[in-house]
């Protein structure tokens, strides 16, 4: 019986070989003709409550002229201006998270908690403002919607991310710092990384 299964194998692949290279003329052949091409495809796959909203991932933030006469001592501040960040399809998902500075656990069985840092060069007298390159004398104070100061380097406060769309606001601030008052142009590149645990 095994001889007989044999011969069925031996005869049916004899019958398939002319057509299998019959297929395979056939693709060399469009590959000669133009008529081949290829598509190559890639992504990414990723595990996070939201997603960042790419409108938030490069922002330039303009903090306008700030008169000299508002900065005359260590300590005062310019006019605060916000900037957003935005989330899209944030799931309903359990989220806990222990807040670095108080030791308090924020979480929910229905909404992920996210905590934003910012990293970014600290000024030399006041390492919780982002030093500036430009001028002397000014440094960028980053604060949330309640005037938590965030500390550089460090997790914000949890907070938490709504299903669907949701968006968190900052504000930059512009301080003065003990050396002294440049005047002109500055600049500061601030980065940010989004965590949701």
């Amino acid at each position: 019986m095994n001889i007989k299964r044999i011969g069925y194998v031996l005869t049916l692949a004899s019958w398939l070989i002319p057509v299998m290279e019959s297929q395979a003329r056939e693709e060399r052949s469009a590959d000669i003709n133009g008529l081949h091409g290829e598509l190559h495809v890639f992504g990414g796959l990723t595990e996070a409550a939201c997603q960042l909203d790419m409108t938030s991932a490069w922002q330039e933030v303009n903090l306008g002229n700030t008169p000299n006469s508002d900065l005359r001592r260590p300590g005062d501040k310019g006019t605060p201006i916000p900037f957003t960040l935005k989330f899209r399809d944030c799931l309903r998902t359990k989220g806990a998270v222990h807040d670095m500075r108080t030791g308090n656990l924020t979480w929910n069985q229905l909404q992920p908690v996210v905590t934003v840092s910012f990293v970014a060069p600290a000024d030399r007298d006041y390492p919780h403002l982002v030093q500036v390159t430009g001028i002397t004398g000014l440094g960028l104070q980053i604060t949330d919607t309640a005037n938590n100061d965030i500390r550089l380097g460090e997790r914000g406060r949890p907070r938490f991310a709504a299903a669907g769309q949701d968006s968190l606001e900052y504000y930059v601030t512009p301080v003065r710092t003990p050396r002294a008052l440049g005047v002109g142009q500055y600049r500061a590149v601030v980065d940010f990384r989004v965590n949701y645990d």
